[in-house]
């Protein structure tokens, strides 16, 4: 597998305090990687590093690849306010502003493809409605359709199903699998249940990083990771049941 970053004994956190530290992570080329952890145990942190939004008070990252359209991201919340006079094209369109530039116009090509993603995702009927006009659930979308719509190398989320409609959320997963043939994806999520049918691998993020080079994990290897996230699920995965849930 052809590497796109390496995260070396990283550490960084908020007014000198460390929220994580010693992180070792290496990102390759078809990566499919599920992040859990316990609130407040460094996991959106960790993707603001990666994303180059905190830099590290100690360790290194290295790029192995050119920066340009290297990320797309999907936040946990949506960090625009929804009052401004935006259309959803627009806002899909300007995933593309770290090509253009701040004062280079889209081009019909770029509409184009803002409209295909949109057609693609179930928002066709919305391409001229303002963005604060939408429901959560249909915010996400519009935000996807912006995360991926300059074909990134690598693909972040951060909770990425808090406000998808029970409709989306069925279809999100193999919407991701799908995306996950021409792009890495790096996914924060509490669902382990289900990511663990989707993603490849794990790693669990509590302060430290532990990483599972597989997507079957149980309870008895969280615990040996320090990762208290209750594993409940049914099906192949393996599980523990709990009484009266």
């Amino acid at each position: 597998m052809k590497p796109i970053l390496e995260l070396k004994k990283i550490s960084a956190g908020y007014d000198y305090q460390t929220v994580i530290q010693h992180i070792n992570l290496c990102v390759n080329e078809g990566d499919f990687i599920g992040i859990i952890g316990p609130n407040g145990g460094g996991k959106t942190t960790l993707l603001k590093v990666i994303l180059g939004l905190i830099k590290p008070s100690a360790g290194e990252i290295i790029y192995h690849t050119s920066m340009q359209n290297l990320f797309g991201y999907l936040p946990q919340t949506n960090n625009f306010d929804q009052r401004f006079p935006i259309s959803v094209t627009e806002v899909v369109m300007s995933g593309l502003m770290s090509n253009k530039g701040l004062f280079r116009s889209y081009t019909k090509k770029d509409q184009e493809k803002a409209h295909f993603l949109l057609d693609k995702y179930a928002m066709s009927a919305y391409k001229k409605t303002p963005i604060g006009n939408l429901s959560g659930g249909q915010i996400q979308r519009v935000l996807l359709c912006r995360a991926i719509i300059s074909s990134p190398k690598v693909l972040i989320l951060d909770e990425p199903t808090t406000y998808v409609d029970s409709h989306f959320e069925k279809e999100f997963y193999p919407i991701l699998q799908e995306l996950n043939k021409s792009m890495s994806i790096i996914m924060v999520s509490h669902d382990l249940g289900t990511i663990c049918s989707y993603v490849k691998t794990i790693a669990c993020v509590n302060r430290e990083l532990y990483y599972h080079n597989s997507n079957l994990i149980t309870s008895e290897q969280l615990q040996s990771y320090n990762c208290p996230i209750e594993l409940i699920t049914h099906g192949h995965v393996p599980h523990r049941v709990l009484s009266n849930h």
